[in-house]
């Protein structure tokens, strides 16, 4: 027998993940460029274009001299012109034009225009936009589905951005013009419910959490991913609606999104071109003063609260003279009051006579300041953004670090555990291999013996009985013989 063949006890193989320590990588803490296309802007901030004379060229150029994207804003544009009674549409068009003209004089920074869908002379404003091209044309207020001249947009080399509530109108907008156009747009603006101004949501989703900018910037990154990857080129999407700070940014921009939208902000600057008492309202108001509205032209919007509009909802009428229908769906006979000429009285400082549009955030503003001052502001307050970030990532690795050396310790001292357990084991199996093996070389013989003996007296014992009972038999037929028997006679 061989005792050699034993069970072996063998410690299990477990292999801690590696974890090495990088050098830390300092975080890049600069704004990144956007990129559109061709077209670059050092930071990827654009001003948002805030109608009726708020944003012209003196905040677009502004901006754009400080390496964002600054925007003219079209709508009712002409009322800054003496003659916009006699000819709105005519006046539109010649300020528009003027403005691009006083822009591109004064920076050579990257200059949008910010054209409303719904306006009844959109078509002739994308005309000038065409003429003069500016290099990007932002198309909000309704979606630019039909009449939009592209092969001329691509040929004055326009920049085109559809603004957007919803990841389900950038997938209309887009898939209208790859199908009608060939083509598509080259990125997209999503604004959330806390912008200013007329809004794209139903009263009830502007607080309902599922239409907040964070849910709604990913919905559009994700429709417009596929029209990337059709066309070849990256579309980014830019989100505004709310975003105050270099840490909104951050946040923002940790979406997906490659740039932000910002025109609160923008209002509360020097080179803002509505006149001081506009900016004032910003600068005085508290967060119970910014409300929502029922415009005239059916929308929600956001303003700041005033005696004007609190003259409206108590149901007074302004008598006004309706320059021209430059929207379809303003019915000036049953309007309360003419809101371009509200907005435009508050831009000249009149707010007795209108109101200020106003994002949610307009109640943090607390003076006036330089554009320049405010970019290098946000610029620092995303820096600190990044630098925040950077720390809370470092501590988490840090505590994962920690967490990795107790993982090791403990694993250390399950090792040390089993091979205790193994020593005890192959001692344990030694000893009981040793004792059979001892009991078979000297108890098993003796047994052998004994049962050899016991076996042996059994069948002597055995064999003697039967040996009498033969010879016992013999007996008896000799007895039979001797009285006379025959034992060879046959049978009768």
């Amino acid at each position: 027998m061989n005792f050699n063949n034993f069970p072996k006890f063998q410690l299990p193989r477990l292999q801690l993940p590696r974890l090495d320590l990088p050098e830390w990588i300092a975080p890049k803490k600069d704004l990144p460029p956007l990129a559109i296309g061709d077209l670059r802007a050092a930071v990827p901030i654009v001003q948002g274009g805030m109608g009726v004379g708020i944003s012209l060229a003196g905040l677009a150029a502004a901006v754009a001299e400080a390496g964002g994207i600054g925007v003219i804003a079209a709508n009712a544009i002409g009322m800054i012109e003496p003659d916009y009674y006699d000819d709105g549409r005519a006046a539109d068009q010649r300020a528009l034009r003027s403005e691009i003209r006083r822009a591109r004089a004064r920076t050579r920074g990257v200059i949008g225009v910010n054209l409303m869908v719904a306006v009844n002379d959109f078509h002739e404003l994308l005309q000038v936009v065409v003429e003069e091209r500016p290099d990007i044309v932002f198309l909000g207020a309704g979606l630019p589905l039909r009449g939009i001249p592209v092969a001329a947009l691509r040929a004055a080399n326009v920049k085109v951005a559809p603004i957007v509530s919803s990841g389900r109108a950038a997938r209309l907008i887009f898939t209208h013009w790859r199908k009608s156009y060939g083509d598509v747009p080259d990125a997209v603006v999503v604004e959330g419910p806390l912008a200013g101004g007329h809004l794209g949501f139903k009263p009830e989703q502007i607080d309902d959490p599922a239409y907040a900018l964070e849910r709604i910037v990913p919905d559009v990154i994700a429709e417009v991913r596929p029209f990337e990857a059709g066309c070849g080129r990256a579309i980014p999407v830019i989100a505004g609606g709310g975003v105050y700070t270099g840490a909104d940014i951050h946040r923002i921009l940790r979406l997906g999104a490659r740039g932000v939208q910002l025109g609160t902000r923008f209002v509360a600057t020097d080179e803002c071109d509505a006149d001081p008492r506009f900016k004032e309202a910003y600068v005085r108001c508290r967060a119970e003063d910014i409300v929502i509205i029922k415009s005239p032209v059916g929308l929600p919007g956001r303003a700041i609260r005033n005696p004007f509009l609190e003259e409206v909802a108590r149901g007074a009428r302004r008598s006004f003279r309706c320059p021209w229908r430059c929207l379809e769906s303003c019915d000036a006979r049953a309007a309360a009051y003419c809101i371009s000429l509200a907005l435009d009285s508050a831009r000249q400082g009149r707010l007795d006579e209108g109101f200020a549009f106003a994002g949610a955030n307009a109640h943090r503003v607390d003076r006036i300041v330089p554009v320049r001052e405010l970019m290098d502001g946000l610029k620092a307050e995303y820096a600190a953004a990044v630098e925040a970030a950077a720390r809370s990532i470092g501590d988490e690795y840090a505590r994962l670090v920690e967490r990795w050396k107790g993982l090791k310790d403990e694993y250390g001292a399950a090792v040390a555990r089993l091979a205790e357990l193994r020593d005890e084991y192959e001692r344990a199996w030694n000893e009981r291999i040793a004792r059979l093996k001892n009991d078979y070389e000297n108890v098993w013989p003796d047994k052998i013996a004994a049962l050899r003996a016991e076996y042996e007296g059994a069948w002597n014992e055995k064999a003697a009985a039967v040996r009498e009972q033969y010879e016992a038999a013999v007996a008896a037929l000799e007895q039979l013989r001797a009285g006379g028997l025959d034992l060879q006679a046959e049978p009768r």
